[in-house]
């Protein structure tokens, strides 16, 4: 099928309240745009793409000559029928329109509203409401069905021929193509969208959840007639590791990684080798970490752990040292990774005279 992909991207951004129009701010590090145009041609389903737009100075050389840039009207009715004529001049048979604003959409759909296309004259993506909605006129308010309530979506596809004629007869705003196709009573095919393609219309529609991460490492030698804490927990072992502390290497190297997220300083720099912390359970230690990491308004959302010695066998231990890190940090367990490495009993750790860990946490800032 000859298909031409015409992207919107003139728009204002009134609602945006922002001194850069949306359509160009920074999403997962390329202009909002650029992620419609990259979908398109790995689609393959497109000869040309069209951008409409009123910026100047856009570098498309990326693209390899499949993108032409021209500019757009006042309204987006208006850059619609321009980028529709430009279609025409290029010989496309068929259409698809679609809103800068809205980078969410897989290839899949554009898939899907193609293969649709070969039976209908005109193809449009939706999603029911998930709100309850109200529709208010001179009699008052009244309720509405959900299930009668499409939200449409862009891209939108048309045989050209059908969407010119509209477009050359509409004299009014429209906010989709579709509208031309319902007000003639012309059939409209309604296929399902994703709940994911969703139009970036505010500034904080653009939140995204920005993650960190931090990485602890730390090391311990065994030594004979002291007991081996690891995770929190007492572990039957024929030696402990020392320290100034318990030694537990796996809740010091969370509170490295936990610091490290946070970009704080080590461990020592807050549990110094002093008369206050000798001999501390690192469970204490934990406590005040896990707090300054909420005062920050961050919560984590993975733990993964490596135990690295050559005994005791973490498989043995594995769900008891789970579960006590899950309750120390009051993190669900299924967040919690622990996998057990020896070392082919080599060095210090492989003649079971240390024991090492190393962990990397990932945190997200709470809404």
């Amino acid at each position: 099928m000859n298909n031409c992909f015409i992207l919107l991207a003139a728009g204002q951004s009134k609602r945006f309240k922002s001194s850069k129009h949306k359509q160009f701010i920074s999403y997962k590090n390329k202009p909002l745009y650029e992620h419609s145009i990259i979908k398109a041609i790995e689609s393959k389903l497109f000869k040309k793409i069209i951008l409409v737009t009123n910026k100047k100075m856009i570098d498309v050389k990326k693209f390899k000559n499949k993108v032409k840039i021209i500019k757009g009207g006042k309204e987006r009715s208006d850059s619609s029928f321009l980028g529709i004529k430009y279609a025409k001049k290029l010989g496309a048979k068929n259409v698809f329109i679609h809103d800068a604003a809205r980078p969410n959409f897989s290839i899949n759909l554009l898939k899907n509203i193609s293969k649709s296309l070969k039976k209908n004259q005109a193809v449009v993506p939706f999603i029911n409401s998930s709100d309850s909605i109200k529709y208010k006129n001179k009699l008052g308010y009244f309720n509405l069905k959900r299930k009668n309530i499409l939200k449409t979506q862009t891209p939108q596809a048309f045989r050209l021929k059908n969407i010119l004629k509209l477009s050359e007869n509409n004299k009014s705003k429209v906010n989709d193509e579709a509208t031309l196709f319902i007000n003639q009573n012309y059939k409209v095919k309604f296929i399902p969208g994703e709940n994911k393609n969703n139009k970036i219309t505010y500034v904080d529609d653009l939140n995204e959840q920005k993650i960190f991460y931090g990485l602890g490492f730390d090391i311990h030698r065994l030594v004979r007639k002291k007991k081996l804490y690891l995770g929190g927990i007492k572990i039957p072992h024929h030696s402990g590791l020392a320290g100034h502390s318990d030694g537990d290497v796996i809740l010091h190297s969370i509170i490295d990684a936990i610091l490290g997220s946070i970009r704080k300083k080590d461990i020592g720099a807050y549990f110094p080798n002093t008369k206050k912390y000798k001999n501390i359970r690192s469970t204490k230690l934990l406590k005040p970490i896990l707090e300054m990491l909420d005062q920050a308004n961050f919560y984590i959302n993975n733990l993964d752990i490596n135990l690295i010695c050559q005994k005791p066998r973490v498989s043995k231990y594995r769900n008891r040292i789970v579960e006590s890190i899950s309750r120390l940090m009051n993190l669900n367990r299924d967040l919690i990774n622990l996998k057990g490495k020896t070392v082919e009993k080599l060095g210090l750790i492989g003649k079971e005279q240390a024991i090492a860990c190393e962990v990397i946490v990932s945190i997200a800032k709470y809404d």
